[in-house]
């Protein structure tokens, strides 16, 4: 017999980290741990406020039931909390946990430390001196894929990537944006057509999440890639996620398994966007260090040769020991 307890654990971050939902200082998070035998197994369920579909009163309600009702199978757990994606990532951790021990979750030549995964640099959004402070840094680090968030002042951030690119053609670095849903669909197709003139790989999330129609006009036009991020956010059942692939016809998914169900969330959205010629890739979402070495393993398996959106865990003062390290632009697992 299995036995579950959760809490709830408050990361502190060491500086102010401006993202599409304002300023952060702190970010609320939540741990079930699952017991059997002389066994336990860890998993982070990874509430992001404002962002999660399941920021709702009844958060711990539906945690406390999914401890009172472990021993049920996990479809049957998966059933009964599919508007808590969250809890879903917390718990399917938590058994691989149980069934791996240690650090481990998904087994692979990368928790055998004989493989890594490429990621991608994120800069922050900020002034534009903020911003390249943050570029040199990376570039220091060999980084040769750079994700920037954008949408606070385009002309400034615009006038940053042209900076970049200027320097580094776009075989020396590939640049991805980020817009988190700022632009109107006016904005974005000018945008979309500045993006392209200088050579950027994929923005995401242009216009925001639920205006399918603009979304699949843009897709259909636009110059630049466009990734899907926050529209997939909410959209539970394998149906509607056909549908919304259908509609919009986007040429990047970006999955990010703590807002979309978790890894069985994730592996729905991969075999749909395969099937429609999509490409994708994961990313995680300011986990801490339980939830991001989930995913890392999570990812290495699924054996995407795309630069990986995942962080390093260095954001927070309070977070956990951590088996990832990054070398260069290389995340690897080290016991």
């Amino acid at each position: 017999m299995k036995t579950a307890t959760f809490n709830q654990y408050i990361l502190n971050f060491k500086q102010p980290s401006g993202t599409s939902r304002g300023i952060l200082n702190t970010k609320e998070t939540y741990f079930i741990e699952i017991t059997e035998d002389d066994k336990k197994g860890i998993g982070e369920c990874a509430l992001f406020r404002g962002l999660s579909f399941d920021d709702d009163e009844d958060y711990e309600a539906a945690l406390e039931w999914a401890c009172r009702n472990i021993n049920l199978s996990l479809e049957e757990l998966k059933e009964e909390l599919v508007n808590h994606p969250s809890i879903i990532f917390g718990i399917e951790q938590a058994l691989a946990n149980l069934k791996h021990q240690g650090n481990l979750y998904f087994p692979s030549d990368f928790t055998e430390g004989k493989d890594s995964i490429k990621i991608n640099g994120l800069i922050w959004m900020g002034n534009a001196a903020f911003m390249q402070s943050q570029i040199q840094e990376k570039l220091k680090d060999h980084f040769t894929c750079i994700k920037l968030k954008i949408g606070v002042d385009w002309q400034s951030e615009k006038e940053v990537i042209k900076s970049i690119r200027n320097k580094f053609p776009k075989e020396q670095i590939e640049l991805r944006v980020d817009a988190n849903g700022a632009f109107s669909p006016e904005q974005a197709k000018l945008v979309l057509e500045e993006l392209a003139e200088l050579e950027i790989h994929s923005i995401e999330q242009p216009i925001q999440a639920g205006n399918w129609k603009a979304m699949a006009e843009l897709c259909k036009n636009t110059p630049t890639p466009i990734a899907l991020d926050e529209e997939l956010i909410g959209v539970l059942n394998i149906e509607s996620k056909k549908e919304l692939l259908k509609a919009i016809k986007p040429q990047y998914i970006i999955l990010k398994p703590s807002l979309i169900g978790g890894f069985s969330g994730s592996d729905e959205w991969i075999d749909l966007a395969e099937k429609n010629n999509i490409d994708w890739w994961i990313t995680s979402a300011l986990e801490s260090n339980i939830g991001l070495n989930a995913i890392a393993q999570y990812t290495y398996n699924k054996k995407n040769p795309m630069p990986q959106g995942l962080g390093t865990g260095g954001l927070f003062t309070n977070n956990f020991p951590s088996p990832l390290i990054l070398k260069g632009e290389n995340l690897w697992f080290k016991n």
